[in-house]
């Protein structure tokens, strides 16, 4: 089991998935953090999306690949961060989730999650035997009630209804930033070296929730500057004449060749 060792230090765990790094994970992020006063470092626990084909035997699809959400977490401040393969520890009972990952590895003296926070095998575990275990092994959990922004609950589970819809200027209320996707450009007929509006491919990784087909109002980032786009998600038949998922995007006012490069398009809102 390849998991980050803590031990030298006293830690409080902000535990989740964290999948789109919402304004509901930034409140348990900062939750974690306010520990820092009492000697207890803020770190994540959380799992490698990409490993979650299935979980708890219900198909997964991740709102953003795990690479940017672990860049997300960094940038909300949270340097300690133990993403871990679900596959290793799927079998894990409750207890023995607690015993070995938290107090163990991670040498939790304060845990935070939301108040639907589940673990263990087959999701058995929950905030009530989190608070049972955390006192027989030395941490104190503490329950960050959900977010509401504009009467819709924050949860991962709502922006991925939103996105599917195509509803990304809610989904980015949720998100509290706009929906991005960050991918290397791909090769698609030389038609990103037009040099008045370069259009650029770019794929989603396999796993990854792809929003509603369409047309979007987007921006793209290019060294550092950001120009208007227009997007397309839709399918686009490939050399080999299969059929994937692509975004392609129309750069508005920008000039060059970006083929290799990865790039990150920011979605505003849904045009057609």
């Amino acid at each position: 089991m390849d998991i980050k060792d803590f031990s030298g230090k006293k830690t409080a765990v902000a535990l989740g998935m964290f999948d789109g790094v919402h304004l509901g994970h930034r409140a348990v992020f900062e939750r974690a953090e306010s520990f820092d006063e009492h000697g207890a470092e803020a770190a994540v626990f959380t799992f490698d999306s990409e490993s979650l084909g299935d979980k708890h035997g219900k198909s997964y699809r991740y709102v953003v690949p795990n690479s940017l959400k672990l860049d997300m977490i960094r940038q909300a401040g949270i340097k300690n961060i133990c993403c871990a393969d679900f596959s290793e520890l799927r079998n894990y009972e409750a207890e023995e989730f607690v015993k070995v990952v938290l107090a163990g590895k991670m040498n939790a003296v304060k845990v935070v999650c939301g108040p639907d926070f589940r673990f263990g095998r087959g999701a058995a575990g929950n905030v009530d035997s989190l608070r049972k275990y955390g006192a027989k092994y030395g941490f104190e959990v503490s329950t960050v009630d959900p977010v509401v922004v504009d009467g819709n609950v924050v949860s991962s589970s709502r922006i991925r209804e939103l996105l599917s819809e195509g509803d990304v200027k809610k989904a980015n209320a949720l998100l509290g930033y706009r929906y991005k996707i960050k991918r290397s450009v791909e090769d698609g007929n030389h038609i990103g070296r037009t040099i008045d509006f370069p259009t650029i491919n770019q794929s989603f990784e396999e796993g990854q929730l792809i929003p509603a087909y369409g047309v979007y109002a987007t921006s793209v980032v290019i060294d550092g500057k950001q120009y208007d786009g227009i997007t397309n998600i839709g399918v686009k038949p490939t050399v080999e004449k299969e059929c994937k998922p692509l975004a392609e995007t129309h750069i508005l006012g920008f000039s060059g060749d970006l083929y290799g490069k990865t790039l990150e398009v920011s979605f505003s809102d849904f045009l057609r």
